[in-house]
């Protein structure tokens, strides 16, 4: 397994878990005007050192796509994704809604639009997402910050794009099963088992991505979103201290479902966001990534800068890395 040795420049210094009390908001290391949290671990050196040898050649498409009846948060209340057409062809010569008239015979005019969640399919969670109270990362209160429509800081449109080292931590291989039992709890010591296995290991500034082989659950949406297996607190802090800029899972909620932190029914993503700084991407499809046995990688990704929102859709891509 090849490795990349970045030079130590203090970021080790920068990692906001070291410092957490339980369930305290965290102030910044990077300043009380930070809203992204360990995202500023990735320096543009470690982004250009990276990508300098990465394998475009052979890129691993991560997400998943949309369509009706896909697993969301449904169960929660929240809506369903939801696609229509707001032009057909033969529908906008009837209608004539362009304007065109005559035209529209010869112009086949097809639009749609969509509504959903904003924490659908494969997307990246902001840190405005989940806090203690009415307060979130970096002490943004609520009284201060959250608007009629939308919080005015830590949203969607502040995170950058991300290029930096990418880890796979495969749980689900390392127990030499297709998907963890319903509500398995990942903890530090199944992944520092799984990066021993591997090979591999984390560091600051990296993105880790955590299999427990949900996405194999997919095509089935009640069985994806029921009990799922994913991280524990214990695996989150583990993760959070070795200095991850942030984290993904293939399942829907990244955590352990249902939770067993008495008096915390999310107890990782309050953590993570509040305590650590860790934005968390979710829904990622690592199923190639495992097949591949691809450990180390270039990850890329970028959410949709949708202002002042809790997560927002993306697209993250993974490369080899060169020798």
């Amino acid at each position: 397994m090849c490795g990349i040795n970045f030079v130590d420049d203090g970021t080790a210094n920068k990692i906001a878990a070291a410092a957490a009390s339980f369930r305290q908001i965290t102030e910044s290391p990077f300043g009380p005007d930070d809203e992204i949290g360990m995202l500023n671990l990735i320096t543009p050196d470690m982004a250009r050192t990276v990508f300098s040898r990465a394998d475009a050649g052979h890129t691993l498409d991560l997400s998943v796509d949309y369509f009706l009846g896909m697993p969301s948060f449904t169960a929660a209340g929240q809506p369903p994704y939801q696609i229509w057409m707001t032009n057909t062809p033969r529908g906008t010569a009837i209608d004539n809604s362009t304007g065109f008239g005559a035209e529209n015979e010869l112009v086949g005019y097809s639009g749609d639009a969509i509504s959903m969640y904003t924490h659908c399919g494969t997307h990246i969670d902001t840190l405005n997402h989940f806090g203690y109270g009415r307060k979130i990362w970096n002490n943004f209160d609520a009284d201060q910050w959250l608007g009629a429509r939308h919080w005015m800081c830590a949203g969607a449109e502040k995170q950058p794009p991300i290029i930096t080292r990418g880890v796979l931590l495969d749980v689900a291989a390392l127990h030499g099963v297709d998907v963890l039992p319903p509500s398995y709890g990942i903890t530090a010591q199944d992944l520092a088992d799984a990066a021993r296995h591997q090979g591999v290991e984390v560091r600051p500034g990296d993105a880790v991505l955590v299999r427990s082989g949900q996405m194999t659950l997919w095509n089935d949406p009640q069985a994806y979103i029921t009990n799922e297996a994913g991280v524990t607190r214990d695996g989150a802090e583990y993760l959070a201290k070795a200095g991850a800029a942030v984290v993904a899972a293939d399942n829907l909620s990244f955590e352990q479902i249902p939770s067993t932190e008495e008096g915390n029914w999310l107890p990782v993503h309050t953590y993570l966001f509040a305590e650590a700084g860790i934005p968390i991407m979710e829904v990622v499809d690592m199923e190639a990534l495992s097949q591949e046995q691809l450990y180390e990688f270039c990850f890329i990704g970028a959410g949709i800068k949708l202002r002042g929102a809790t997560a927002a859709p993306m697209r993250p891509l993974a490369m080899p890395l060169r020798d």
